[in-house]
């Protein structure tokens, strides 16, 4: 029996490098080729290692554009996307999860219905309502619906997390007077660390990779974020392949370090708040 679970475990573990490295070759290959020449990038047999590497082609790639500009504005919705996110679909969590009030399991289902809508169906009659209110060419519509609500996905991973708590503790902080939103802020939020975490990770990703609000509600290049950055530099330098990459290289980098920084709480988060309640 113990021969055998070392073999099954030794088989899940094959499978499972070979799908790790299936899945970083191109994050290698798209690394490898931002340190080369243009005459190295497509040959054959490909070569894995650059001779020479040249760092240069980061300093070239970044000052071609205004990429610093393209930072900070991404930075700013990101910050405030994220803020929202967080503060008002915890808000809204707690509700579900903490008080109780006619028709409320009710809402939430019809709530979570809107999950299943794609973002395409709504966006035509999205983007008329921002127009009638005079925004669109600014990052209200980037921003303004974080605050919200925060998204679907979130309110229902925060209300799973919340159902965990025991709510022993709201009827104690009650006998010595506290109020929904002393136990939200003085119980609930601290307790719940590794789940607003999962949460704020999602929305930084969510709004840092995000291309298509972008396209669709900013025409002013000086208010280009990364992603329209990038379509820009491919349409303007599409023959300059390590150029390309390395501007890529340097869009990816910060959510693969604040993905490793946070990944303790993320894998925590997922699993104590979607699977249950």
């Amino acid at each position: 029996m113990r021969g055998k679970k070392k073999i099954s475990k030794s088989i899940i573990y094959i499978i499972l490098f070979f799908i790790s490295f299936v899945c970083l070759v191109p994050f290698y290959w798209m690394i490898r080729s931002s340190l080369m020449d243009m005459s190295q990038i497509f040959t054959m047999p490909p070569i894995w290692i650059p001779k020479p590497i040249k760092f240069s082609n980061y300093k070239e790639a970044l000052t071609m554009l205004t990429f610093g500009r393209y930072f900070l504005n991404t930075l700013f919705v990101v910050v405030f996307t994220v803020l929202g996110t967080v503060i008002t679909s915890s808000l809204c969590a707690y509700s579900f999860s903490r008080i109780e009030w006619k028709g409320r399991d009710t809402v939430f289902g019809i709530l979570l219905t809107a999950m299943m809508i794609p973002f395409a169906v709504t966006l035509i009659p999205t983007f008329i309502g921002w127009q009638k209110l005079g925004v669109v060419n600014s990052y209200a519509p980037l921003i303004v619906p974080a605050w919200f609500g925060g998204g679907v996905f979130n309110v229902f991973l925060l209300r799973q997390f919340f159902r965990t708590i025991p709510k022993e503790l709201d009827e104690a902080a009650r006998i010595d007077g506290a109020g929904h939103f002393t136990i939200y802020s003085k119980i609930i939020i601290p307790l719940s660390k590794p789940s607003l975490i999962v949460v704020s990770l999602f929305s930084f990703m969510g709004s840092w990779n995000d291309f298509l609000g972008p396209l669709v509600y900013l025409n002013d290049g000086d208010k280009f974020t990364l992603s329209l950055g990038l379509m820009q530099f491919q349409g303007m330098y599409s023959a300059q392949w390590q150029y390309m990459m390395a501007a890529a290289t340097v869009v990816l980098v910060p959510i693969v370090i604040i993905f490793f920084i946070g990944q303790k709480y993320f894998i925590e988060g997922i699993s104590m708040s979607g699977m249950k309640g």
